[in-house]
């Protein structure tokens, strides 16, 4: 599709045939037909309004819950850089941030300016834009706690602005609309000490290093935690922890981790998750759900 595709122009970087691994967490992965970082909104309302309805768009956020299969993502993967990781602090302890803001960043942000409730950001490796799509969440807390509204880019280059009783979230699941990007997004927290505030976030940050193998080439929570479950004890049940399929790994550390231990492929790392989702059904008669996104051509 690439070579015989003829895109707008536009103000920001297009390139053809991207490598797509370095840009996630597995390191691992085929490339996009097309990578495009665009300059700002403007730039890719105009893009996404011009380009043919038939080519598919995706967005790709710090790639921290994704699995990019070898044979590359077809279409348009769509990259929110700094012009889109600006945060602004408003009226009623609310934050305007965009989608390309870390998570980190925002729950600094919300502590400086004496805003509690935002803390769990401080847990989850990603973007804002991330977090609104599948209702992200960590340590008793999700996205639709704090989602005011969000800015999305429809697919046919219209901005829309989305309330928060629009998108459906379930347990890290939203119904956003086919193709849209989300590039903005306002949160509301509370009043607090920004001392108190600040502790809450190094308990979260410490509890992470402690239990989570955030050193290695991961895509963090694997499978969805079934209904008065826990993914990882019953992972660690069917006797998987430490499992390997070519380079891939169930995680010592954290069983609902998967990790890449330096040469594994995509399909190695999909696949041991499809043997583990299959032991465990055969230990407690559970199918276990994937939390992580799996996306492009096998």
């Amino acid at each position: 599709m690439s070579e015989a595709l003829t895109l707008p122009k536009v103000r920001g970087k297009l390139t053809q045939d991207a490598p797509l691994a370095k840009l996630v967490w597995f390191k691992a992965g085929g490339a996009a037909d097309w990578l495009f970082e665009p300059a700002d909104v403007d730039d890719l309302c105009a893009f996404v309004r011009d380009l043919d309805p038939a080519v598919p768009v995706m967005a790709l956020g710090l790639g921290s819950n994704l699995i990019v299969r070898d044979g590359g993502v077809p279409g348009v993967v769509v990259r929110l850089g700094k012009p889109f990781a600006k945060i602004a602090v408003e009226q009623d302890h609310t934050l305007r941030c965009g989608a390309g803001a870390h998570g980190v960043l925002i729950a600094s942000t919300a502590r400086d300016n004496g805003i509690a409730g935002l803390e769990f950001l401080r847990g989850i490796p990603g973007t804002l834009g991330g977090f609104v799509r599948m209702n992200g969440g960590a340590y008793g807390r999700e996205t639709a706690d704090v989602l005011v509204e969000c800015d999305v880019v429809l697919r046919d280059g219209s901005l829309a602005t989305l309330p928060l009783a629009d998108l459906g979230y379930t347990y890290r699941h939203s119904e956003l609309p086919e193709g849209a990007v989300v590039v903005g997004a306002r949160l509301r927290g509370e009043p607090g000490d920004p001392a108190e505030i600040g502790a809450e976030m190094e308990r979260i940050a410490q509890a992470r290093e402690d239990s989570q193998p955030v050193r290695t080439r991961t895509g963090g929570s694997t499978f969805k935690n079934p209904s008065g479950e826990k993914a990882w004890q019953l992972v660690d049940a069917a006797g998987c922890r430490g499992m390997m399929r070519g380079g891939a790994q169930v995680s010592e550390k954290h069983t609902n981790f998967l990790i890449n231990t330096g040469d594994a492929t995509s399909a190695d790392i999909e696949q041991l998750g499809e043997d583990v989702r299959a032991k465990v059904r055969e230990n407690s008669g559970i199918e276990l759900e994937w939390e992580i996104q799996r996306v492009g051509r096998r």
